[in-house]
C-alpha cells in the first residue's frame, strides 16, 4: 500500500489510517445481444480478479466497448488514499485476458479543475497528472513563475505554512483515468474474460468495533455506521471481544483492513446473471470478515468465505471488513 503523501512532498497529515478506493470488474455497453452465463469473483487482500462468461445471443457478431473505470483522484483530499501500486497511470496493476491472451486496453489520463481540462498546462510543464512514485512532485523547487502560474490556475491550493511561516501548497485537481478497447463476442459462442488487479486496501491500526471503544457514546454513530456498511453482527462482536478483551487499549494488536468493489456494474446484461459466485478471502483463518451479503448465500454450511446466486441481478456494492493481525 502506497500513501499518496509519501511521494508527493506536500505536508501529511498526523493519521495512521488509509482510505480505500471503491473499485470494480469490468464494464461495459449496456446491450441485449450479450448475456452473462457466469461470474466468478473473488476479493482478496492481495488481488481482485473475476472470470466471466459471455453468450452472443445473436446470429451476428457483437461489437462492445469494454471499460475498466478507474475511481477519480482529488489531490486535494487525497493524503492517505491507499495506492496498490506506484504507477502513476496503472496504479491498481490491473491486467485483463480474452480467452485466456492478454490483451491490452487503452489508457486515458486527464486532469480537470472543476470542469476545465488542464491536462496540457500540466504537460507543458513537465509535470505528472498523479504524483506517484517517482513521478513526484517537489512544490517547492518549482521555479517561481511556474508556481505562480499553477496557484493562478487553481492547480496548487494553500497547504498550511512550514516551520519558517512560508506559505505551502498542495495539488488541487482531479486526475481522471480510464481504460477501455473494443471488443468482438463471435455470433453463437461463448467468450471468456478474465480481469484482475490489486486492490486498494483502507487501514486502521486499531478499530472502532473493540468492546473498549465501542461503549464510548461519542463513537455510537460511527459503530452504528460499522454495523450497518458492513453488517456485524452480535456474534462477529462476541468474537472480536473474546480476542480484544474489554481493555481501552489495544493490547491485542488488532488491526482493520477494507475493501470496497463496485458490484453494480454487473447489471447490463441481457437478463441477470445466471451463476454467480463470490469468494473472500480476508488472508487467513484467523482473521474475522463481515460483508452484507444481500441475496448472496453461503456455497455450504461449513463455508463461510464463498457465496453463491443463480439468476442474479446486483442491486448493491461491496464493502467488506477484515479484522485481525497483519
Amino acid at each position: 500500500m502506497i500513501a499518496l503523501m509519501a511521494a508527493t512532498g506536500w505536508p501529511a497529515q498526523a493519521n495512521d489510517s488509509a482510505a480505500e478506493l471503491s473499485i470494480g470488474g469490468l464494464q461495459f455497453v449496456r446491450t441485449k445481444d450479450v448475456a452473462m452465463a457466469s461470474e466468478e469473483l473473488r476479493i482478496g487482500l492481495d488481488r481482485v480478479s473475476v472470470r466471466y462468461q459471455f453468450v452472443n445471443q445473436t446470429s451476428k457478431p457483437v461489437a462492445l466497448t469494454v471499460a475498466f473505470p478507474l475511481p477519480d483522484i482529488d489531490l486535494s483530499e487525497a493524503e492517505n488514499i491507499a495506492f496498490p501500486s506506484s504507477n502513476p497511470v496503472n496504479f491498481v496493476e490491473f491486467e485483463t485476458k480474452i480467452d485466456g491472451i492478454a490483451v491490452p486496453l487503452t489508457i486515458d489520463q486527464r486532469a480537470m479543475v472543476g470542469s476545465k481540462d488542464v491536462t496540457a498546462l500540466l504537460r507543458q510543464y513537465k509535470l505528472p497528472l498523479l504524483p506517484l512514485g517517482d513521478r513526484d512532485i517537489r512544490i517547492a523547487d518549482l521555479p517561481a513563475a511556474t508556481r505562480s502560474k499553477l496557484i493562478d490556475g487553481g492547480l496548487l491550493m494553500p497547504a498550511g505554512m512550514n516551520d519558517n511561516g512560508r506559505q505551502q501548497y498542495m495539488p488541487g485537481w482531479i486526475t481522471k483515468t480510464s481504460a477501455v478497447r473494443e471488443q468482438v463476442f463471435p455470433a453463437a459462442r461463448t467468450v471468456t474474460v478474465e480481469h484482475q488487479y490489486r486492490p486498494s486496501v483502507g487501514s486502521s491500526p486499531d478499530t472502532v468495533l473493540r468492546s473498549g471503544l465501542r461503549r464510548s457514546a461519542a463513537l455510537g454513530p460511527e459503530v452504528e455506521r460499522y454495523r450497518r456498511d458492513y453488517c456485524i453482527t452480535d456474534a462477529f462482536l462476541a468474537e472480536l471481544d473474546r480476542r480484544a478483551g474489554s481493555d481501552q487499549a489495544n493490547t491485542a494488536r488488532l488491526q482493520e483492513r477494507r475493501i470496497s468493489y463496485v458490484l453494480r456494474t454487473g447489471a447490463n446484461w441481457a437478463g441477470p446473471i445466471r451463476s454467480f459466485t463470490l469468494t473472500i478471502d480476508p488472508g487467513s483463518d484467523d482473521h474475522l470478515a463481515s460483508f452484507c451479503p444481500g441475496r448472496l448465500k453461503p456455497s455450504s454450511a461449513n463455508n463461510s468465505r464463498q457465496f453463491t446466486a443463480s439468476d442474479f441481478m446486483p442491486d448493491a456494492d461491496l464493502k467488506i471488513l477484515i479484522i485481525g493481525k497483519f
